[in-house]
């Protein structure tokens, strides 16, 4: 009845999970279970419905097995399958597969109709049907493995169709993961596989055309010597009282900078659960910039649209950040709330997710390149902002950040995208190099930002 999957994965290399990470228990991850490497095995799948039968958070049903949250949740978008219309009954859907429009449900966790009361209670309407099943999961994982050990099934020009797509797609900034067909990507090859190939030297390839393979050094993580210098409401400790499903819709904000000599950068703004970043140009680096720059989201969503969407503000204690009142009104704080909160010095990892997303600008943006930021147009912004939102994203079953933005905040959302000039960009358009910008810039005939 189910289609088995007939794309080829290597295995995971050793001391590793499928999700790619250690299995060692990571400091600071109090929760956190150790176990040794292996695949995910029926007993946890069978889990794995089973808690989603029963409403179970992402991060709950990781804890209980002892996995990392991104592989339940690609174990869960990967192998979903259709009950309903009956023409499609046993057909998988592929995990960047857009459903919102089906159901809100299926855009973002748990991405299947596995514990919807409305379904039980009266039976849904809506259509497609979309379960996530243990035994057609562990049936389609079992024949990746099998063929896997077959060796490549592909004659010469095959792959040279393959190795050409993969060279394409680094050059353009893509990871294997992204260019991987399970992934809907262009190559029929596992990620694995596309590593294993770029490590070997095919087609002249090496590891440095990976650019989160190299070159980054370890951080050592000290202990703050002091709290934030504002208000104790506003301090992380308060942030994390919130509760985790508040903290977990929270927005981040930072700010990107130019050349040493430009006065202009950009205020980021990022909303943790579907990656989506706004990137909004400022004159300055200094408060009456943000302040001026949050009044423009303001205007966009109004008074109700703000409040509805900033649930929580994360930022950091640079300097551009202290009118704390401003940028509270701004964001829809009323009387007896705190909206906004400050990581405390000297912790940019306490808002993490928006400083991984700004390696994704810098690579449109590089930085020690001499690009000028006041120079930048806003359809330089439009057009980078857009590429790097449309770019599928693991945390997200490969979905895009706009994509899930949408499906979660709906016509709020849409404002907000229409507003900065964001728009999808298909896979095999993507860019993820300066050049984008540069050649963009070029056929409107304005001069270069170095």
């Amino acid at each position: 009845m189910w289609e088995s999957d007939t794309l080829r994965a290597g295995p995971a290399g050793p001391g590793r999970s499928e999700d790619g990470m250690s299995g060692k228990k990571k400091r600071g991850s109090a929760g956190a279970v150790p176990r040794a490497y292996g695949r995910l095995t029926r007993h946890e799948r069978d889990t794995i419905q089973r808690m989603l039968e029963r409403g179970a958070s992402c991060r709950r049903i990781a804890r209980e097995l002892g996995r990392s949250p991104s592989t339940v949740s690609s174990e869960v978008a990967s192998h979903r399958f259709v009950t309903a219309p009956r023409e499609r009954r046993g057909e998988r859907v592929d995990a960047s597969a857009d459903l919102s429009a089906a159901c809100p449900r299926l855009a973002a966790w748990p991405r299947c109709c596995n514990g919807c009361g409305r379904y039980r209670a009266i039976g849904c309407k809506r259509r497609p049907h979309v379960f996530y099943d243990a035994r057609a999961a562990q049936l389609c994982a079992d024949s990746v493995l099998v063929s896997s050990r077959r060796g490549i099934d592909a004659d010469e020009p095959a792959a040279a169709e393959a190795l050409a797509l993969i060279r394409d797609g680094l050059g353009r900034g893509l990871s294997p993961e992204q260019l991987s067909a399970r992934n809907g990507g262009p190559v029929d090859l596992s990620p694995s596989t596309i590593y294993r190939w770029v490590a070997a030297g095919y087609d002249g390839m090496t590891n440095m055309e990976l650019r989160r393979k190299v070159g980054y050094r370890p951080r050592s993580h000290r202990a703050p010597k002091r709290a934030t210098p504002h208000s104790a409401r506003r301090s992380y400790a308060a942030f994390l009282g919130l509760g985790e499903d508040v903290c977990a819709a929270a927005w981040e904000m930072d700010t990107v900078e130019g050349a040493r000599e430009d006065s202009a950068c950009l205020l980021t703004l990022l909303h943790r659960p579907s990656r989506l970043q706004l990137a909004l140009p400022l004159a300055a680096k200094d408060a009456e910039s943000v302040a001026a720059a949050l009044g423009g989201v303001r205007s966009v969503l109004g008074a109700g649209g703000t409040g509805r969407v900033f649930r929580a503000v994360l930022t950091d204690n640079g300097a551009e950040f202290s009118d704390e009142g401003a940028i509270a009104a701004l964001i829809g704080e009323g009387p007896g709330e705190t909206r906004l909160f400050y990581c405390d010095p000297g912790r940019s990892d306490q808002k993490g997710a928006c400083e991984r997303n700004h390696v994704e600008i810098r690579k449109l943006l590089p930085k020690g390149r001499g690009l000028r930021f006041d120079r930048l147009a806003p359809a330089d912004l439009s057009l980078a902002m857009s590429h790097v939102n449309s770019e599928p994203r693991g945390a997200l079953g490969f979905a895009t950040p706009a994509r899930a933005f949408r499906a979660m905040l709906g016509d709020d959302a849409e404002a907000l995208l229409e507003a900065y000039g964001i728009e999808d960009v298909p896979i095999d358009e993507l860019d993820l190099t300066p050049g984008l910008i540069a050649r963009a810039r070029e056929e409107r005939g304005d001069a270069p930002l170095s």
